[in-house]
């Protein structure tokens, strides 16, 4: 898989979601190691979500992880809690807001259920 293709299916798969209500501010930075290596952001801020394909400075941390991991915990079928034990996960920046994240990934997750 491609950067541009793994972007796009976490672009896809967050917009496509219903994650409204959600208040707040954090900003993710995911790089992707091994194949289609790259960097993207995941933001939440006033309520709405942004995906983009760029490092983000203002970042609250850096999930470090292989495209097929990262699509994984955001389809629910891994824990990031046991990826980031397992060393599947590494994290640079806050741990705090890192565990915050999971609030992104488990809104995702629950309505590509509903679908």
């Amino acid at each position: 898989m491609t950067y541009q293709e793994i972007f796009e299916k976490v672009r896809d798969e967050v917009y496509s979601n219903d994650l409204s209500g959600m208040e707040g501010h954090l900003s993710v930075q995911i790089n992707i190691i091994g194949d289609g290596e790259g960097a993207f952001y995941i933001e939440l801020l006033d309520g709405k979500v942004y995906v983009e394909p760029y490092e983000y400075y203002d970042r609250d941390c850096i999930f470090i992880v292989t495209a097929d991991d990262f699509l994984k915990i955001m389809s629910g079928e891994m824990n990031p809690v046991w990826a980031f034990t397992t060393g599947k996960l590494k994290v640079q920046g806050s741990i705090e807001k890192a565990l915050e994240f999971q609030k992104i990934s488990d809104r995702v997750k629950s309505n590509s259920k509903k679908k």
